[in-house]
């Protein structure tokens, strides 16, 4: 995990050919920073905007208030990187401070961890680990989550002691859920987005260090001297001249007949730029993500529909993503209903969670489409709405200005004057 962080925030270490980069090169050392922008491009076109619930049509308001008490559209951002970056993320619900609105926190994996049944298709217990340091002296500390308690533990010299009394809240399981990121029959935990690039990513990195010494040693042509003395290499004073006065003073302006200069031929980079291109090529094949993601850009800029085109795998990667996250979610929430009334809701199973569209057509696209789906009444007003990306309070909002619209009687003598007045001739 603290590997994986790292590679997430371009601060790896860089190996060369299985060898630690050399102290006196360590200052040309590039990062690659292409897991980041991997991670970064699928996080930023994933949105919660609801939570529909068995025969609504609309997106469930007291749900939604609970969301947004908890900052959760912050906080589940969070959420979906760590999912992203470690393969797995956590949501943990209990008892906040309102009683009416259950407390929903986000955690790290580098805390928290779980074990999972596959024959249950659930979590059997969590534990959270974590140091106290509120006190005169740190205290290692931990939460254990159990199907019908809680309980807090403190590391001592006989091992783990339960420190305060459990909370038997009887739930039937366990508060704490997990969001796994590319899971498999064999690995119900999750697997990091980044593991497919991370070699390519070094690779890269490596290029890149090498131009960077290279175009050090060999940023200006190396020349040569033959045939001079110590003396030509001293000022007036009789002092020796630094390597740059050498380099750039008289020293190539000598009597010395049977001195000899010349000039070596300056590296050529170009094949630094080529394989770092070939790397994002193939960093591009694996991720989905537009060569133009990669800092590679065209001489032509990309048309509406070749961008459409580029975008259409992550777009396919954030749908399936969503949905594997929506599970998770609506789990969440069936426990946040359980500590508000006391009992599961069988109903809930089939409650829905509704993402923003991932792909990112023009205003002027999706207003279009809009409009003709609206106009063949395929879509309802309410649906317009959201396919516009409009939330279900702005939504709310102007259902409300409709209504309002429809009882005032002004609006509807204004457009009379105006029909009668374009019928008759007149301004």
């Amino acid at each position: 995990f603290r590997v994986l962080d790292r590679y997430y925030d371009g601060e790896q270490h860089l190996e060369q050919l299985g060898l630690a980069v050399p102290e006196d090169l360590r200052q040309f050392t590039t990062i690659v920073a292409w897991p980041g922008t991997q991670v970064d491009s699928l996080a930023e076109r994933r949105q919660v905007e609801g939570f529909l619930l068995p025969g609504a049509n609309e997106a469930d308001q007291d749900l939604w208030e609970i969301w947004q008490a908890n900052d959760l559209d912050t906080e589940s951002a969070m959420a979906r990187i760590d999912a992203m970056v470690f393969g797995r993320g956590y949501y943990c619900v209990g008892t906040g401070e309102n009683e009416e609105i259950p407390l929903v926190t986000v955690e790290t994996p580098l805390q928290l961890t779980h074990e999972w049944s596959n024959r249950h298709r659930r979590v059997e217990a969590a534990a959270r680990f974590y140091t106290d340091d509120s006190g005169p002296k740190s205290r290692r500390r931990a939460t254990l989550y159990l199907p019908d308690k809680t309980m807090w533990l403190e590391r001592t010299g006989r091992g783990w002691v339960e420190d305060d009394d459990p909370d038997e809240h009887g739930l039937g399981r366990v508060p704490v859920v997990p969001v796994p990121n590319r899971q498999r029959t064999h690995n119900r935990y999750g697997l990091s987005q980044m593991t497919r690039i991370i070699g390519l990513t070094d690779a890269a990195a490596r290029a890149l260090t090498n131009a960077q010494v290279a175009t050090e040693v060999m940023a200006l042509p190396q020349r040569f001297a033959a045939g001079m003395t110590s003396a030509d290499f001293k000022d007036e004073n009789g002092e020796d001249l630094t390597a740059w006065e050498a380099y750039f003073g008289s020293v190539w302006a000598t009597a010395n007949a049977d001195a000899r200069f010349g000039q070596f031929n300056a590296a050529d980079l170009k094949n630094f730029t080529e394989i770092v291109s070939h790397y994002a090529q193939l960093v591009a094949g694996v991720t989905g993500l537009p060569m133009r993601y990669l800092g590679q850009l065209s001489d032509n800029p990309p048309s509406a529909d070749g961008i459409r085109a580029d975008e259409s795998r992550i777009v396919k990667t954030c749908e399936a993503q969503n949905a594997a996250e929506a599970g998770a979610l609506e789990q969440v929430m069936s426990l946040v209903d359980q500590f508000r009334y006391g009992e599961i809701n069988p109903e809930l199973a089939s409650m829905e969670t509704l993402h923003r569209n991932p792909a990112t057509p023009t205003l002027a696209q999706a207003a279009d489409a809009t409009v003709k789906l609206r106009t063949e009444r395929i879509i309802s007003l309410r649906q317009a709405r959201r396919d516009l990306g409009y939330s279900p309070v702005q939504i709310a909002q102007m259902e409300q200005d409709d209504a309002d619209e429809a009882a005032d009687p002004t609006l509807d003598l204004i457009a009379e004057k105006l029909v009668n007045a374009g019928t008759s001739g007149g301004e």
